[in-house]
């Protein structure tokens, strides 16, 4: 089969496709035909400089076929179509996935639909929770044309916000606008915008911001919060908060992350995947692809990630 991995931290150039052996599931494990894999900027950024140990393997939110079932598999057979989040050759025609990580797809669903919506969706559901959100509470959302940021600005609205701001990088700023509010966002600015503080314009103060960016975005992001508002952050993008941003408004910094939703409330995950099925079988949910391009074309995939110009999520499609 083939796989991209890399054996130095650098750019999209590094990625290499590869021939390998076809893995065999070991206990808990799925073997899956791989059709779609979503392509994030937690991945992009390890390929930068994550730390692994090299040669490192892309991991990702894989969906496709079950293949093969390992020992002490329960709940999913061959001819299964799932998706998940893969740990190891995600970027690959086959990957593995641990039975407790997979979820099926709904008769219907595409495999890119699947990537599309289940992680991203996921995230941009957990977070707007961690926010503790009252009924029509206005949100911001950072990154907000990414495959997590466009989803999080469309659950906001039919979860109740009142008002939500998306704010979006300067690159193809014109066509995130058109973008974001065909899919209900009340107003688009700029990171350049946000940083100016908040103007009448796009309404004023927020209640909430849920930020995929962190960086030095995240004091303008406290700054727009109004009193009593909370950011809740769940990027891999670093940064600080003065402890007196915070304190001067009685303002609140949740920190969010997947993970341990899925080790210690794996009931919760199961009520949000399902919810969002609901809402997308319903045409509330709408996840939008900006790409879908072949597995040896991984390096660009990487390359429309980098240049924050992607409306939704890329995908690779190895099948």
């Amino acid at each position: 089969m083939r796989r991209v991995r890399y054996h130095q931290n650098g750019g999209p150039e590094v990625l290499r496709l590869e021939e390998t052996d076809v893995p065999a599931p070991g206990p808990g494990e799925l073997l899956v035909r791989t059709e779609a894999v979503g392509v994030t900027l937690p991945v992009v950024r390890k390929v930068r400089g994550g730390g692994l140990p090299l040669p490192a393997s892309l991991g990702g939110e894989v969906a496709g076929e079950v293949v093969a079932t390992g020992p002490d598999v329960t709940g999913f057979a061959v001819g299964d179509r799932v998706t998940g989040l893969c740990f190891g050759d995600g970027y690959a025609d086959y990957s593995l996935l641990h039975a407790a990580m997979a979820s099926p797809v709904p008769e219907g669903a595409t495999a890119t639909d699947a990537v599309a919506l289940v992680r991203c969706g996921l995230v941009a559901r957990g977070a707007y929770a961690a926010a503790r959100p009252a009924p029509g509470e206005s949100v911001l959302v950072t990154g907000a044309a990414s495959g997590a940021g466009h989803l999080a600005v469309q659950l906001s609205k039919v979860l109740g916000a009142g008002r939500v701001v998306a704010a979006v990088s300067s690159a193809a700023a014109g066509a995130k606008a058109a973008f974001l509010r065909e899919l209900g966002a009340d107003h688009v600015i700029t990171y350049d915008d946000l940083a100016d503080g908040p103007v009448d314009r796009w309404g004023g103060a927020v209640d909430i911001v849920l930020d995929a960016v962190g960086g030095e975005l995240l004091s303008p992001a406290v700054a727009a919060l109004a009193p009593g508002g909370r950011l809740v952050a769940y990027s891999s993008g670093g940064g600080t908060i003065e402890a007196y941003d915070l304190l001067a408004g009685a303002k609140s910094a949740i920190g969010f992350q997947m993970a341990l939703i899925a080790r210690n409330h794996p009931e919760l995950m199961e009520q949000w995947r399902l919810e969002l099925w609901e809402l997308f079988a319903a045409g509330r949910l709408r996840p939008r692809v900006h790409a879908e391009l072949p597995l040896e074309d991984a390096a660009q995939a990487h390359e429309l990630i980098e240049s924050r110009a992607n409306l939704g999520k890329v995908v690779l499609r190895p099948a």
